[in-house]
């Protein structure tokens, strides 16, 4: 075969190769589109979901920005009631250790009064408008020394359960004590630490009964004002507003000048600012 003759069939072979070659990178060019096309769609489409999980998880960060909010709020609500409850208490209990506690007694002098208490020595408050109260009080009945030093003994076993802050045993010391010693002289302030202890520990249905039993049976002790103080409390927690009212108004008309009306005062003023 001659020179010319082999040119050309080599020609014809490149040619035919290339026509081969051409449909081949055509393919290829194809699927890299369709590939970016796929690429970008995946990644557009994993983009919007990252967004609409990062919205949610914006969403759900702020509900419970807004629930840890409300539970901060009621936190804060029951400390503050609990501290109350407890400096009130404890404010009690001092006055009780410094040995100005007891029965009251007509040569004992008058002691200035302290937040929240008449102490058990003080007499009973001047008053320009008494609340209601009965004309007679229960009899103290005469005991012999024997029964009157057992009598203290109990009365002071009770107070010092109540010092050491169990509510419940000293609920139930104070409790046998009124039923042993119904005429003592230290029933009314036995009546009182009574409710308290239900106080405490929020049993206010037992309280409110107690406190409205002692200023029924012993008007005139020292601890009456402090006794409608607390019911008024009660009432209070009890969101019963007109009964809160009644009693903290007797407070404050009835004890003027003393601890407890200004208690009562200061009670009935956030009440107004509450809009109760």
């Amino acid at each position: 075969m001659t020179g010319l003759c082999k040119r050309q069939v080599l020609a014809l072979w490149l040619g035919g190769a290339a026509i081969m070659a051409s449909p081949v990178l055509l393919a290829d060019k194809a699927t890299d589109a369709r590939l970016d096309s796929i690429e970008r769609k995946l990644d557009s489409r994993g983009l919007m979901d990252m967004l609409s999980r990062v919205e949610k998880m914006q969403q759900e960060i702020q509900r419970l920005r807004g629930d840890i909010e409300v539970q901060a709020h009621t936190l804060n609500e029951i400390q503050r009631r609990s501290r109350e409850q407890y400096l009130d208490i404890d404010r009690r209990l001092q006055q009780l250790e410094s040995g100005q506690g007891g029965a009251p007694s007509a040569s004992a002098p008058a002691l200035a009064p302290v937040p929240g208490m008449q102490t058990d020595s003080m007499p009973p408050p001047v008053t320009t408008t008494p609340p209601p109260v009965q004309t007679t009080q229960p009899p103290v009945q005469s005991t012999p020394p024997a029964m009157q030093a057992s009598e203290r003994a109990d009365y002071d076993q009770a107070l010092a359960i109540l010092r050491e802050g169990r509510y419940d045993e000293a609920a139930q010391a104070f409790d046998r004590f009124l039923g042993s010693y119904p005429g003592s002289s230290y029933a009314d302030n036995a009546s009182y630490w009574l409710g308290e202890t239900y106080y405490v520990t929020r049993d206010f249905d037992r309280a409110l009964a107690t406190f409205k039993g002692l200023t029924e049976r012993y008007p005139n002790s020292p601890k009456a004002p402090d006794s409608y103080l607390k019911t008024g409390y009660i009432y209070y927690e009890k969101q019963d507003w007109a009964a809160a009212r009644a009693a903290l108004d007797t407070v404050v008309s009835g004890y003027p000048g003393t601890t407890a009306a200004r208690l009562a005062s200061d009670r009935l003023q956030r009440m107004k600012k509450e809009g109760h």
